[in-house]
């Protein structure tokens, strides 16, 4: 394993720990799910040039589209429960409740 997919693997583990383990914000598990994505684009940037691919694929343009949207939804519900719960602790929020 060369050290550049070791450093994608690590990137994406650390992100997806954080996670997992570091849920008392809402603005910090968008930050992990935005790093585990640049992690994503960043390997399928460079999987064509490891492989010596004579042309680029649209894959990474396209994730990168999608993690763009990703991240304009998730600001936008950040700051509608911020509004109605009045902070973005993640223990605020019941999906249950109405």
């Amino acid at each position: 394993m060369s050290h550049l997919h070791l450093t994608f693997y690590a990137a994406f583990t650390l992100s997806s720990l954080g996670l997992a383990f570091h849920r008392t914000h809402l603005i910090s598990a968008l930050l992990c799910l935005e790093s585990m994505m640049l992690s994503m684009y960043l390997a399928l940037t460079m999987w064509p040039i490891q492989m010596q691919a004579p042309s680029s694929t649209i894959l990474p343009i396209l994730m990168l589209t999608f993690s763009a949207c990703e991240a304009g939804v998730g600001l936008a519900l950040l700051v509608a429960s911020t509004r109605t719960h009045g902070s973005d602790h993640l223990h605020n929020f019941n999906l249950l409740q109405c």
